[in-house]
């Protein structure tokens, strides 16, 4: 599990820096928890996680000012000096000079934001909970299709990258070519991302790299996406079984989590575009409850008892 670093949250939850002469470049998160002080104000510091960011909300705030300035200054040099990684004001609160002078005397960041406690304390945590979360990198395609996370697998030069390509001409959206970073926020998410490097990026052999932000316009790229489906091309062999009703699932474990996965044989003549469309499609329609193969044993078996021959007019 990597660290989070202080200067990415500043800026990607737009945070107001009050000590810029701190320096944050190397000051790292690793904890996706954060803390609401409001014992430790009061003086009790047992059981205190001090390795959490620190939120100051209106609760802090009106406990403080009923005391002396004295008091003040006393509770805030202690809580201070235990070594915590930042302080955040929300709804627009300003530490006063006595508190940015203590922040730079033990070198903790205070920062400031406008939103309300209770919504920043859900943004900073899910921002913290996807940054902190195990990672991976997979060879493949993340693509969104009618919403849903497509990631196509298969062997270097199967076509993954002309599948993805012909599926963003289609009106969908690429997260990811080549290399596919995966995060597991949490016991039941899969999100997909792409490395800086290669981000809105697409190689075709033969041509090279394509920029397809450029090319196809913002609409048809998207920054992360979760994973709901796997199709994995596979060259096509004569003697190789392939699912042909789909009664019955198989899964790709993909850190921990159970991500169901289609096998496609790769034959010419095949619309891979088509296929992965109906695929994100038929997925959709099973998460809703209906599921089109076991619609057909259900109508052969009562067909069956019911004396009728299937196929007859």
């Amino acid at each position: 599990m990597s660290g989070a670093k202080l200067s990415s949250i500043i800026s990607t939850l737009d945070l107001t820096n009050y000590t810029e002469k701190i320096d944050i470049d190397d000051r790292i998160i690793d904890t996706k928890e954060v803390n609401r002080p409001a014992l430790q104000l009061n003086g009790f510091y047992e059981h205190f996680e001090k390795d959490r960011i620190q939120i100051i909300g209106n609760v802090e705030v009106a406990y403080l000012s009923q005391k002396d300035e004295e008091e003040k200054k006393a509770i805030w040099e202690r809580f201070l000096s235990t070594g915590i990684p930042a302080v955040v004001f929300a709804r627009g609160f300003r530490p006063k000079d006595y508190i940015l002078e203590l922040a730079y005397k033990y070198q903790v960041p205070i920062l400031g934001t406008n939103n309300a406690t209770s919504s920043f304390m859900a943004e900073i945590i899910m921002f913290l909970a996807e940054e902190l979360a195990p990672m991976k990198t997979v060879h493949g395609v993340l693509v969104d299709v009618y919403g849903e996370g497509l990631l196509i697998i298969g062997e270097s030069g199967i076509g993954k990258s002309e599948a993805a390509l012909e599926l963003v001409r289609r009106g969908h959206r690429l997260v990811a070519d080549d290399v596919v970073e995966i995060r597991k926020p949490n016991e039941h998410t899969l999100i997909g991302t792409a490395p800086a490097t290669t981000k809105h990026l697409i190689e075709l052999r033969g041509i090279g790299i394509i920029d397809v932000k450029s090319l196809y316009g913002v609409e048809c790229v998207e920054d992360k996406q979760s994973i709901d489906l796997v199709i994995r091309l596979q060259e096509w062999k004569q003697e190789q079984e392939f699912d042909r009703l789909g009664l019955t699932d198989e899964y790709m474990d993909i850190l921990g989590t159970q991500v169901i996965c289609h096998s496609l044989p790769i034959r010419p003549g095949r619309n891979l575009a088509v296929i992965c469309e109906t695929a994100a499609v038929n997925h959709r329609q099973k998460k809703m409850g209906y599921n089109a193969a076991q619609e057909l044993y259900r109508r052969v078996q009562e067909n069956i008892k019911t004396g009728g021959h299937y196929g007859e007019d």
